[in-house]
């Protein structure tokens, strides 16, 4: 991997449907070393998927995200990774990051309700072996995700200016 693939990798997660001739255009190869390098990283899985960002509230069928917070036991010869293992098999979580502090594992769970993200939390999570403890913090508003600003000025909207 060199320069020119970081390059192809920071315009796809701009804009994942560039086209392939702007792409190559703005990087100054051809549209067949282009692809063939997507390809490339496709087939190493540094490209593991292309999506779409999308405002479910807009498109009127919102869902309850909240994020979870989780002390785990770790497993002796396995540490974090089995019990990690485990929960990302769950439909309902879109992320799992292992994290420094208080607690060890951070999920992102969505449901389609408030009471659906709150059984899978009571039935799948909470009573999983070296689960210690669960903290559980619905999203209310999203703002920004994944770099995507989910608010919209009016235009013409000045910010206010104070000296």
């Amino acid at each position: 991997m060199d320069g020119k693939d970081l390059e192809i990798l920071q315009l796809l997660e701009e804009n994942g449907r560039i086209p392939l001739g702007e792409l190559a255009a703005s990087l100054g190869l051809s549209e067949g070393e282009a692809g063939e390098r997507i390809r490339a990283l496709e087939a190493a899985r540094i490209i593991r998927k292309v999506t779409a960002v999308i405002d479910w509230e807009k498109a009127g069928a919102s869902r309850v995200s909240a994020i979870i917070d989780l002390k785990i036991a770790p497993e002796r010869d396995f540490g974090y990774d089995k019990i990690a293992e485990r929960i990302a098999r769950f439909r309902q979580v879109d992320s799992l990051y292992l994290v420094s502090g208080v607690y060890d594992l951070q999920l992102l769970v969505t449901g389609k309700d408030m009471n659906e993200v709150s059984r899978f939390v009571s039935e799948q999570i909470a009573p999983m072996d070296h689960i210690r403890e669960a903290a559980t913090h619905i999203i209310m508003k999203i703002y920004k995700e994944n770099g995507n600003q989910f608010f919209e000025k009016e235009g013409g909207e000045r910010l206010p200016l104070s000296f």
